[in-house]
Parts: structure tokens; sequence; C-alpha cells
């Protein structure tokens, strides 16, 4: 790969940027007092992980409400049109959508390792890449929105609603395409910390999103044409603005377009496609909870109330997996300053909060169960289905805040796909069409993986060593970074305060 300056910059020519001298690591729990506690660790805690947490997760919400409001404006329109349009969403699109994310990770660790490095100028290059590999890869999933309509009725579907979300996938075509410039503008932006321009970004294209599908699906009466149509509008207005502030506002990463984009691609998608692989398998986890309930008698109410759950538990999960990369981030810095307390405490904090979020939000859920279904449609006899599910909805979201605020999915992907296929999937089979408890037997059961999964990572929270952790990260440092810093800091101290220094401000570019 091509390199036009040293990996790490001098000292004389980086000590300028370098961040504050880090804080101390935090004093063993048996040496403070509960309300010590509170004071130095829980609170400083809060405040470190929700200024990371928040503008990521309200920019993924704002995101996930682009699917959310299109399925609120088409389910007025029936069951039908709502049950189709929500296959679509949740089986085919979000499919590619999952695996163009996979795609398109190894330019978050690229762009992060090169900001933090200080070669600014090469996320221009790695940008390029990534676009033209997920634009190829766009070009290769098309089949899959064109034959979305005969591969759904294999999968088993209601041919009425198969063939109606197939000529709804086939109208998203071109929302696909805006993924290729969607994704690498993203991270590329995320790894300078300009995380507040994504969430502006998106907090404005939803409200558009809203007008537009006001605007077509009702005043001009074009039903889930128009839906598409706003839906393919909203992905370009996004895409489009991202790029723009990146060729406008980002010039020391980008400095035009290059021919040097086009080489070592192939190290690009190595680096990329087990990402994406592992990201498409847990995503057809909850894919084939809409398939499998496709089956049951009378589908279109069947999955049309699943659906309107599965939409209000993205909301929470938006919130979690801003939560996610919040921590991740956390660990990732307090493991490189060498600091096991102040990561365990990071984690421990962090798991209690999501635990919390995820009571009150299992608390509203059961308070408004026989309401939240108004807003996605009119129809009493699925606004009387989706509040039969509100129980099993309030008990995922409380095991989402566990497992995936707790930071740890991406650690024990393995574990999570051996929960889900091996435990979770058979058993909402067997629940669901044996002991014919219908959609409640299929979500029921696969939740039963989804607590499994949750418990072993709690598992491997608690049995996690620390110190040992700290140990890896040094060495791993000492490798990349060619360092020659002992795990007791034999070395130099002004050396290994700015090695720390470095290794901090690299952590943090990562988000």
């Amino acid at each position: 790969m091509e390199t036009t300056s040293p990996l790490l910059p001098s000292n004389e020519s980086s000590s300028s940027s370098l961040p504050a001298v880090p804080e101390e690591d935090y004093l063993p729990a048996a040496s403070r007092t509960f309300k010590d506690f509170i004071k130095t660790v829980f609170w400083k805690e809060t405040v470190k992980l929700w200024k990371i947490a928040g503008p990521i997760a309200l920019s993924l919400i704002c995101q996930n409400g682009t699917n959310i409001l299109t399925s609120i404006f088409v389910g007025h329109l029936g069951n039908l049109e709502l049950s189709a349009v929500s296959v679509s969403l949740s089986v085919i699109i979000t499919f590619c959508f999952g695996f163009l994310l996979g795609m398109g990770s190894a330019l978050e660790t690229l762009c992060g390792q090169a900001y933090g490095a200080g070669q600014v100028h090469m996320l221009g290059i790695y940008l390029q890449r990534s676009c033209i590999i997920l634009l190829v890869t766009c070009v290769i999933l098309l089949p899959i929105y064109i034959f979305a309509a005969p591969l759904l009725k294999v999968l088993g579907q209601d041919a009425a609603l198969a063939a109606l979300a197939g000529k709804f996938t086939l109208l998203a075509i071109p929302n696909l395409f805006s993924w290729a410039i969607y994704f690498p503008t993203q991270k590329f932006l995320q790894a300078q910390r300009k995380v507040g321009v994504i969430t502006w970004i998106a907090i404005v294209a939803l409200i558009v999103h809203a007008f537009w599908l006001w605007l077509f699906i009702y005043e001009c009466d074009w039903g889930i044409t128009g839906a598409a149509i706003a839906f393919d509008l909203t992905g370009w207005l996004i895409a489009l603005a991202q790029a723009a502030y990146v060729m406008g506002w980002c010039k020391e990463g980008w400095r035009g377009f290059s021919w040097s984009a086009f080489k070592d691609i192939w190290s690009f998608v190595t680096l990329s496609l087990a990402s994406a692989v592992m990201l498409c398998l847990e995503i057809w986890y909850m894919m084939s909870i809409v398939v499998l309930t496709g089956h049951l008698d009378n589908a279109v109410i069947a999955v049309g109330s699943l659906t309107i759950c599965l939409n209000i538990n993205g909301l929470e999960l938006m919130l979690f997996l801003g939560i996610n990369a919040a921590i991740s981030v956390r660990v990732s810095n307090e493991l490189g300053l060498g600091h096991p307390e102040a990561a365990k405490y990071s984690v421990y904090v962090t798991v209690f909060q999501s635990l919390v979020i995820g009571l009150i939000c299992m608390a509203v859920v059961l308070i408004a169960k026989d309401y939240f279904a108004y807003i996605f449609t009119s129809s009493k006899v699925m606004q009387v289905a989706t509040s039969k599910l509100a129980f099993i909805l309030a008990i995922t979201m409380v095991l989402n805040s566990v497992a995936i605020g707790g930071g740890w999915q991406a650690l024990v992907a393995y574990i999570n796909i051996g929960c889900y296929y091996v435990f979770g999937l058979p058993l909402g089979y067997l629940l669901g069409y044996k002991a014919n408890l219908g959609v409640e037997g299929v979500w029921g059961g696969m939740l039963c993986g989804t607590a499994l999964q949750t418990l072993l990572l709690l598992i491997i929270l608690y049995k996690t060593n620390w110190k040992k952790e700290v140990a890896q990260t040094a060495d791993r440092m000492r490798k990349w970074g060619g360092g020659g810093k002992d795990i007791d800091g034999s070395n130099d101290d002004d050396d290994d305060d700015k090695k720390k220094k470095k290794i901090k401000e690299g952590a943090c570019d990562g988000v």
C-alpha cells in the first residue's frame, strides 16, 4: 500500500497537536466509598460516554427514521401495503444495506489510523477506493432487487404480498446506489470526529422525507410508488449532502480525485469481506423472523403486526448502537493508556445505564401497548394483533440494552451466531409451527437465543482480566508503533507519555 510520509510524525512536528496529559487510572473499588464512587467514577464516565454516544445515536435514530416514516405513511393505505413495504425494507433492502455496511468497514479502520498518524491526506484516497468497491458491490447486489418478488415467493411469502413488495423494491433501486457514496463519506467524517455534521444532515433529511411522503402518497395519490420515490430522493439527499461537505469543507482530507484510488483494491476488499459476511449473518437473524412469520396463516396481519413492533424496537436499537460505538472507543482509549480500572468501570457504568434505559423502554411499551400501533395503521385487526406482541417487544428491549449497549457484540460475533442459528432459530420454528403459537412463538423462541447471548456476554464481562487486556494492548502498540516500552513503563517517562497521548488520539478517531 502506498505511503507518502512516516506512519507516526516526529515529536517536534506533532507535539503541539497532542491532547492534554491524560487522567490517572481510577483507584480500586475497595479503596473508595459509595459516594466517592458516584462522584468520581459514575458521573465522569457518564459524561464521557454521552459526549460520544449522544450525537452518534441521534444520527442513527434519524437515519433509521426514514424507514419508520415510510412504514407509517404507507400503513394508512392498507394492511397489504404496510406488510409489503415492511417486508421489502426488512428483508431485501436491509440485507443489502448490511452487506454494504460491512464492505465499507475497512474504511473506518484505515481512516481512523491515517488520521491518528497524521496522514490526513490519505483519507481522500481511501474514500474514493471505498466508493469504487461499494459501487461494484451495488451492481452485484442488483439482481436481488430486480428479482425480489420471485425470491420472496421462493421464501414462502404470500403471493400478493410478494408481488407488491417486489414492486417497491424495484422502485428503490436508485436508493441502493446512493449507499456507495453514503457509507464512505460517513466513515470519512466520523474518522475526523465530524459526527455533528452527519447528525444535522440526518435531521434535515428526515424532515424533508416526511414532507415528500405526504406530498407523493397523499397529495399526488401515487401510493407505494410515491413512497419509493421519496425513499430514493432522501437517500440521495443524504449521500450528496455528505459528499458536498467532504469536498467543500474537508480540504486537508479531500485533495481531489486520484488514480491512486485504484491501487490495492483487492486488499481493501479482503479486509472488509469477513466483516460483511458476519454482519449479514447477524442481520439475517432478524430477517428470518419476518420470513418465518410470512408462512403463518393470515400472513398479512402476522407480518404487519411483527414489523410494527420491529420498527419500535429499531428506534431503541439505534440508541444502543450509538452507546455501543461510544463504549468501544472508551475501552480502547483506556486500555491504550494502561488504565485497567477505568476500562472496567466504563463498561460497568455503560451496562448499568443501558439496562436502566432498557427497563424504561420496557415500561413505556407495556403502558402504551394498546396505542402505539395507531401511528402505523388504522386497522383495528392490525392494532389488536400488535398489542398481543407488546410483552415480547418489551423483553426484547431489555435484552438489547445489555447485549448491544454493553459494547461487546463485535468481540463475540461467533457466540452471537451460535446462539442465534443453533439455538434461537430452531426453537422459534418449533414454537411457532409445531406448538402452533404463531408469531408469538416464532419471536419468543428466537428471543431465547438473544437471552442466551446476553447471559454469555455477562459471563465474559465478569471474567475479563482487565490488567491482561492492558498488557495485550501494549504489546499491539509496541508491535504496530515500533516502540520499545515495556508494560511496567520502564522506558523514558516523557516518551511514554507522548506514546500514550498518540494512542488516545488514535483511539478516539475511530468513531
